[in-house]
């Protein structure tokens, strides 16, 4: 009977302590990446098996929008959940801020999504892209940090990377470097509370990374593939560098083929979890920094690519997933208007740690962790939008732009 009373409790303290035990977070960030390239967005064309299971498995939004243009500030509004006229970063950083002598961290008086876990007891690591400054030393509590030297990409092989704090040139396909340290992070944290921040410098979409032949696994799949669901258009007046690459085939093959690595990785990751039992103790979200148009509306680029600057949806418009089984209702396709800014407060309320929100800035964002149960909330459509000299309301059927000290306003 002592036995069996032992057994018992050590079976009890076993599930008490599961049940104790942090939820883990994965987030997957992608760059200049618009959600129409993927199958559970409707894409024809595009290879995304394990990014459209995802979906199907958790929480899809069919309007999620980022509140800036380019990266460094999308990038610090996630982490901070902060708009640009809090966190002061207004575009994205060149190279004296990320590994020059006077090299700093961005976000040092913030408190942000990774020093936030971190104080909570987490494991932080980043692989990935990081574009927010002091780029050769771990920030914000990360002690797992596999960066870049700088924000853009000019390609996929045979680039510059950071690792021990030091440059190197990685010859491997880059979308597999990252997602080899996440894979090694999470199986090394895989007994403690993690948070992993996978950030792929890809799909991208721009400069000499997409004059780089296709050499990953999909280069058959798409070397002859037509696509479709690249617009054939012509550029707009507005389009400022990239409009002759409306219609070009190459582009587009090479710009799918980095969606698909980008899926190859999301599938590594997910069997990761679930070969270490994982999977229903993780949240894991699926995002982007800032949307990209393909020849959409007659532009191809970002935000950034447009004389005047503007804030059209293709510029802002983003892919959002949650995924966590038991805690996430599957099978959403949510419909409410959501911002990159209400991450913040989403993420540490489905975590348990609403608590430690910050209180010495307002936060512009708002928790909508109840939708993703399955719950219906009360919930204005609204978002804000800061780029530059570029301000913008967008509503269900109205957007509003000016630009200051600029025209047409």
């Amino acid at each position: 009977m002592k036995l069996l009373s032992v057994v018992a409790l050590l079976s009890l303290a076993a599930s008490v302590a599961a049940e104790e035990r942090p939820t883990n977070l994965i987030l997957i960030l992608t760059d200049n990446h618009g959600p129409w390239t993927l199958g559970c967005y409707g894409n024809p064309d595009i290879r995304t098996p394990h990014i459209d299971r995802l979906a199907e498995e958790g929480a899809l939004f069919t309007r999620a929008f980022a509140n800036n243009a380019v990266c460094s500030p999308t990038r610090a509004t996630l982490l901070t959940g902060l708009m640009p006229c809090q966190h002061g970063v207004h575009r994205f950083l060149g190279a004296a801020p990320q590994t020059g002598p006077d090299a700093y961290n961005m976000l040092e008086e913030f408190d942000t999504l990774p020093s936030i876990l971190v104080e909570a007891g987490y494991t932080a690591g980043l692989s990935g892209k990081w574009h927010l400054g002091g780029n050769f030393h771990p920030q914000e509590g990360f002690t797992y940090w596999v960066t870049k030297p700088h924000g853009s990409s000019l390609g996929f092989y045979d680039q510059e990377i950071i690792e021990d704090g030091e440059i190197r040139t990685e010859p491997t396909y880059l979308t597999e470097f990252w997602t080899d340290h996440g894979v090694r992070f999470i199986e090394e944290n895989a007994e403690q509370p993690f948070f992993l921040f996978l950030a792929y410098n890809g799909p991208y979409g721009l400069g000499g990374a997409m004059r780089e032949p296709i050499r990953n696994r999909h280069r058959q799949f798409y070397e002859n593939h037509d696509l479709p669901s690249f617009p054939r258009t012509e550029p707009e007046a507005w389009n400022y560098n990239y409009g002759d690459w409306i219609g070009d085939e190459q582009i587009a093959r090479k710009y799918a083929a980095e969606v698909s690595g980008i899926d190859d990785g999301v599938g590594r990751i997910m069997q990761s979890l679930e070969r270490l039992g994982l999977t229903e103790d993780t949240l894991v979200v699926f995002t982007a920094d800032q949307g990209l148009s393909g020849g959409h509306a007659g532009y191809w680029g970002m935000g950034d690519h447009t004389r005047p600057l503007t804030a059209f949806d293709w510029t802002m418009t983003i892919p959002l997933i949650f995924h966590q089984p038991g805690h996430v209702e599957s099978g959403q396709r949510n419909e409410m208007l959501v911002s990159n800014y209400d991450l913040l407060p989403t993420i540490l309320s489905i975590l348990s740690l609403e608590d430690r929100l910050p209180e010495e800035r307002p936060l512009p964002g708002r928790d909508f962790a109840a939708a993703l149960r399955g719950d219906s909330m009360d919930w204005e459509n609204v978002h804000f939008y800061e780029f530059e000299n570029v301000r913008a309301i967008r509503t269900d059927e109205w957007k509003y732009i000016e630009r200051i000290h600029d025209s047409p306003n």
